[in-house]
C-alpha cells in the first residue's frame, strides 16, 4: 500500500527524490552533530532543540517539494513578473528596516514563528523563472539582432536592479543570480555580444552597490585577505583543520572537535563538519548528489519539448549546484568566504522552504517530460498490431 501511494504521489525525476531523501538523511546527522556551539551558548547546551527545530523546516521544505511538484510549472513562468515585482519592494525593506545579521540587513523578521525571511531567496527564484519565460518565448526570433536588443533590454531592465538591490547586503548572492542568468543566456542561443552587455550592466550595478550598501568593505577586504594572507585566519583555520582532522574515513558520526570552534559550524562550514566526521568520502559522495542533481536538472534541456521547461530546469538545478560548490569551496580554501550556505544540508530557516520549492519545480518538470513519454508509449502500443488494444478503421 505504501508502495502505491509513493507511486501515484510522488510523481516525476525518480533520480531527484533518491537524491533529496539522502540529502535530508544527511543533513539531519550533521546538523544535529555540530549545533553544540549553539546550544551551549543560548540552551544550556539543549542541542534537541535545534534539532527538532532543523527536523520542522526540513519537512516544511518537503511539503513544498510535494506542493512545488503537483502544480504544472508553467505557472510560475507566467507570475514569474509578478513574485519580481513582491521581491523588490521586500528587498528594500529588508535593507532599511531589516535585522542587522552580521552587519547586513538581508533579514525580515517573521515574529509569529519566530523565524527569519531571506528576501533574495525569492527574488532569486523569480529572476530566473523571468529570464527562463521571456527566453522562451523569443526562441523563434532570437536570430534577429533587433529582437535580441529587445530581449536584452527588457530582461536588463528588471533583473539588473534585483541584482544591485541584492547586492547592496549580499555581494555572493547576487553573483550567483548573475551567474544563472548568464547560463540561461547561453542555454537560451542569445548572441555572445549580448552577454558581454549584460556582463557590463551588472558590473555597473554591483559599483553602485559597492559604494551605497553596507557589504563593500567586507567584499574588499575578504578578497584582499585571500589573496595576500599566509596564513588562513578565523573561521577558515578551523575549517582546515576539521577537514585534516576527517581524512579518508572520518572520526565517526557525532566525533567532530571543530565544531565547539567554527561559530558557522552548522551552515556556512557544514561542509567541513561533513568531512572530519565522514573523512572524505563522505564529502566526495555529498558532492556527487549534488552533482548527480545538476545532471538530471540539464538532461531536461534535452528531453523537454517545452523550451521553457528545459531552460528553467537548467537555471534552478545550475543556481543550486553553483551555491552548493561555492560552500565547499569556501570550507577548502579555494575562493573568498561568502557566507553561502549549502542548500538542504545546511541549517537554515525560510532558505529550506526556498530550496525545497526549486526542487519541487524541477520535478514538476520532471513529471511533465515523464506524463508525455508515458501517454506515448501508451499510444503507440495501443496502434501496434498484436496488441489487446482495440484498433478502429
Amino acid at each position: 500500500m505504501f508502495k502505491q501511494w509513493i507511486k501515484d504521489n510522488l510523481k516525476g525525476d525518480p533520480y531527484i527524490w533518491t537524491i533529496v531523501t539522502l540529502l535530508c538523511i544527511i543533513s539531519t546527522a550533521v546538523v544535529y552533530s555540530s549545533v553544540s556551539n549553539l546550544a551551549f551558548r543560548f540552551t544550556h547546551y539543549d542541542t534537541e532543540v535545534y534539532l527538532r527545530k532543523h527536523i520542522l523546516l526540513i519537512f516544511g521544505g518537503l511539503f513544498f517539494i510535494y506542493l512545488g511538484h503537483r502544480v504544472h510549472y508553467k505557472f510560475i513562468g507566467q507570475f514569474s513578473k509578478l513574485l519580481i515585482l513582491i521581491s523588490i519592494p521586500l528587498l528594500i525593506i529588508a535593507q532599511v528596516a531589516g535585522q542587522d545579521v552580521n552587519n547586513a540587513k538581508r533579514f525580515i523578521p517573521i515574529p509569529i514563528i519566530h523565524q527569519q525571511f531571506q528576501p533574495s531567496d525569492l527574488a532569486k527564484l523569480a529572476v530566473i523563472a523571468f529570464v527562463a519565460f521571456t527566453l522562451s518565448k523569443a526562441q523563434n526570433k532570437i536570430t534577429d539582432d533587433k529582437e535580441s536588443l529587445r530581449i536584452l533590454i527588457v530582461i536588463s531592465s528588471w533583473v539588473l536592479p534585483i541584482i544591485g538591490l541584492i547586492a547592496l547586503s549580499n555581494y555572493s548572492t547576487a553573483a550567483l543570480v548573475f551567474a544563472s542568468v548568464l547560463v540561461l543566456f547561453f542555454i537560451g542561443r542569445m548572441p555572445l555580444k549580448y552577454l558581454g552587455y549584460l556582463f557590463i550592466g551588472a558590473v555597473l550595478a554591483g559599483g553602485v552597490a559597492y559604494f551605497v550598501g553596507s557589504r563593500g568593505g567586507t567584499l574588499g577586504s575578504r578578497i584582499a585577505t585571500f589573496f595576500s594572507a599566509k596564513e588562513p585566519e578565523g573561521q577558515l583555520e578551523q575549517s582546515f583543520i576539521a577537514i585534516v582532522n576527517g581524512g579518508i574515513v572520518g572520526r565517526g558520526p557525532g566525533g567532530s572537535l571543530q565544531r565547539d570552534f567554527l561559530s558557522q559550524s552548522s551552515s556556512d562550514f557544514i561542509y567541513a563538519i561533513v568531512i572530519e566526521e565522514y573523512g572524505l568520502i563522505g564529502g566526495a559522495v555529498v558532492l556527487f548528489l549534488y552533482l548527480a542533481l545538476l545532471f538530471r536538472g540539464m538532461q531536461a534541456v534535452a528531453k523537454s519539448k517545452d523550451s521553457f521547461g528545459g531552460l528553467l530546469s537548467a537555471g534552478i538545478s545550475f543556481s543550486l549546484v553553483l551555491q552548493a560548490l561555492f560552500n565547499m569551496m569556501v570550507a577548502a580554501g579555494l575562493v573568498p568566504v561568502t557566507g553561502q550556505p549549502l542548500p538542504f544540508l545546511s541549517m537554515g530557516g525560510t532558505s529550506l522552504i526556498f530550496t525545497g520549492l526549486s526542487i519541487g519545480i524541477l520535478l514538476s518538470i520532471s513529471r511533465s517530460d515523464f506524463e508525455r513519454d508515458a501517454a506515448i508509449g501508451n499510444k503507440e502500443l495501443k496502434h501496434k498490431p498484436g496488441s489487446n488494444a482495440v484498433h478502429t478503421a
